[in-house]
């Protein structure tokens, strides 16, 4: 049993509070953590650089709770302009994860990103494993009932995307046949033992908290830090490459959309990124994993102490 400050006792090693973007999942972990002695580590795929903070919803005062800051990792930790990626996270992920744990703390997975928070929470084996044609070419012949059986000899078939096209297959044995010849590569991937939290709204609600959002960042300064960051030297492109915000926002600095263009086409983005976000979820429960639903139109301390008594049971 893992001890928390209010003495609460849990048998899980990892609180994961997700949600689509504007639900309030930052101050949700915040004011968990505050409580039963937490730290948040942080999922989201773009949080992770420095200088990009109103586009990626950088909201510091979230993380203060009765005037102190509670720790947070894994934002800030790359330059705006390098791709990051997911290997890269879990690769971080694993020596915070087993820090916060030594120092007696609960870590807190807290993000939207669906797939950072899926390759934590099944362990993803993830390394950079380069294309074995000569593989590929013995395995031009074989049936999807002979793939399938192939694979199922490397490793238990629990992950259903495996096989659900012949690609697939032949690329995730490719990847454990990698494993299998060269087992230096494995991820020393700490036992997670995880419960899953995640905020849900109604349509409305949701859209009306992306909205408002959109407009306080604007007014704070969003196309600003924007302009900053091509005049620091990144390539359009790559902002671009970055979407939402700095997509749009770029493209309004290059000329190409008028003020009311950019607003409006960008509001519909984030609409459509907040619904494929909830997608994501509802498919990582199709996949397995099992999300206690919250409503998130309640306080956030309610919602935090449901948690404290549901992790009781856990």
């Amino acid at each position: 049993m893992v001890p928390c400050r209010n003495n609460i006792e849990t048998s899980c090693n990892l609180i994961c509070i997700l949600g689509p973007t504007a639900s309030g999942k930052t101050r949700l972990a915040s004011l968990l953590a505050s409580g039963i002695g937490g730290e948040i580590i942080s999922a989201d795929s773009r949080q992770v650089y420095r200088g990009m903070d109103l586009g990626t919803g950088k909201d510091y005062a979230d993380y203060r709770v009765h005037n102190r800051s509670i720790p947070v990792h894994l934002i800030d930790i790359v330059d705006a302009g390098y791709k990051y990626n997911l290997y890269e996270y879990q690769k971080d992920f694993i020596p915070v994860f087993r820090q916060v744990t030594a120092r007696g703390n609960m870590p807190i997975l807290c993000g939207g990103s669906g797939m950072y928070l899926e390759g934590i929470l099944r362990a993803y084996r993830l390394i950079n494993v380069p294309p074995d044609y000569q593989l590929r070419k013995s395995l031009e012949g074989k049936s999807m009932k002979e793939l399938t059986s192939m694979l199922s000899s490397f490793k238990p078939l629990h992950n259903v995307t495996d096989t659900s096209t012949r690609k697939r297959l032949i690329r995730a044995i490719e990847i454990e046949q990698y494993y299998a010849d060269h087992p230096e590569t494995e991820h020393d991937f700490p036992h997670i033992l995880p419960v899953v939290f995640g905020i849900t709204l109604d349509r409305e609600t949701r859209r009306e908290r992306i909205s408002e959002r959109l407009v306080r960042r604007m007014d704070g300064g969003m196309i600003g830090e924007v302009r900053n960051l091509l005049d620091s030297g990144i390539p359009p492109s790559i902002l671009i490459y970055y979407g939402l915000e700095y997509k749009f926002i770029t493209r309004h600095l290059l000329g190409e959309y008028s003020y009311e263009e950019m607003m409006k086409k960008l509001e519909t983005a984030i609409h459509q990124f907040a619904k494929r976000q909830m997608t994501w979820f509802r498919g990582m429960e199709k996949r397995g994993i099992t999300i206690h639903w919250l409503d998130g139109t309640l306080p956030v301390e309610e919602n935090a102490d449901k948690i404290k008594q549901m992790l009781k049971n856990f």
